[in-house]
């Protein structure tokens, strides 16, 4: 399949990252042919560092239970003595970024472009501008247009918690798509938001952040989705959307309320078959999503929705991580 589009100027640079290779790869174009396909996908890569700066890291690493004060960059001793990963644990990765073969992937807890580059070293990034080694961003293959947009900095509560990242596909097009990225709250999977558990309570408080980028996106008539992992599944989070006080209960009914229409969501996983990531996990349902808007969700690909899974002695002896992405596939379209 003919992937590259046309490069008509030069590179734009982005300015929501310090990621040298991120921004817009080619300029706008209106009559610019889109892919005939697009695949969509999420991954959370589990503390992924650069053998670089994982050493670094490894030295001043925080003791279980304790504050890394005013250190902005730093990882638990745990993760320091469990996920220091070799080249052949690159490499495995890798290959199942290969067997995913997706055009644009939402990533989570990777240390910015020099992890993400061994895992997608035929992928740009964006990534948010927050400090934090547990980073989030785009990886979007060589060849799509893309324009890196702001961080949600409002999601992350002033820094509490991870912001979302904004990407714009085809952007100033007929085909123009926006994405966003999110990492949210864990720790409230299946309780209610209104759950006097503390996790949720945070979750909650991320919602009208969420909520307001979807109503924008929709109110301004744009295809859109949301992608990530929202340590929630939302395949089982049914209405009502608030309690009797008024205060949120559900994340799922809150922001797919269809109003404006185009809030119409769609969760790319509906009616698919949950399946682990390899045969060693007991999970029983999706918290990694892929959620799109009224106008998008009618160019999704029927059956395409899909996870890539582990080989089962792999993941027993090599370090990959504790998600596997789930992708989805869009027809080409306007």
């Amino acid at each position: 399949m003919k992937r590259l589009l046309i490069c008509l100027a030069a590179l734009f640079a982005c300015g929501c990252h310090a990621s040298s290779d991120a921004g817009r790869t080619t300029a706008a174009v209106a009559d610019r042919p889109a892919a005939a396909r697009l695949r969509l996908a999420t991954w959370n890569l589990e503390w992924l560092i650069a053998p670089e700066n994982f050493l670094a890291l490894k030295r001043n690493c925080v003791p279980r239970d304790a504050s890394p004060g005013k250190r902005r960059r730093s990882i638990p001793c745990d993760v320091a003595a469990k996920l220091e990963r070799s080249t052949a644990d690159f490499d495995a990765l890798a290959r199942y970024a290969r067997e995913l073969d997706a055009d644009v992937v939402a990533i989570q807890e990777v240390d910015g472009p020099s992890a993400a580059r061994r895992v997608f070293p035929q992928h740009r990034f964006c990534f948010s501008a927050a400090p934090a080694v547990q980073n989030l961003g785009f990886a979007i293959r060589e060849g799509v247009d893309f324009r890196c947009g702001p961080d949600l900095a409002e999601l992350s509560l002033q820094g509490r918690v991870r912001r979302g990242v904004e990407l714009v596909l085809y952007p100033d097009t007929a085909a123009e798509i926006r994405l966003l990225a999110v990492h949210l709250k864990s720790g409230c999977g299946r309780r209610t938001l209104d759950s006097p558990r503390e996790s949720c309570s945070v979750l909650a408080r991320q919602v009208p952040a969420l909520e307001r980028w979807i109503d924008t996106q929709a109110a301004a008539g744009r295809q859109f989705a949301v992608l990530g992992d929202f340590n929630r599944e939302l395949l089982r989070d049914p209405g009502p959307a608030r309690n009797a006080a008024g205060a949120p209960r559900s994340l799922w009914a809150e922001i797919d309320d269809g109003d404006p229409p185009e809030a119409d969501l769609v969760n790319a996983a509906e009616g698919a078959r949950f399946v682990n990531c390899h045969p060693g996990q007991n999970f029983n349902g999706y918290i990694d999503h892929i959620v799109l808007s009224r106008t998008l969700a009618a160019r999704r690909v029927p059956g395409s929705f899909h996870r890539v899974t582990f080989e089962p002695g792999e993941a027993l002896r090599r370090k990959l991580t504790d998600h596997c992405p789930v992708a989805v596939d869009l027809r080409a379209g306007s």
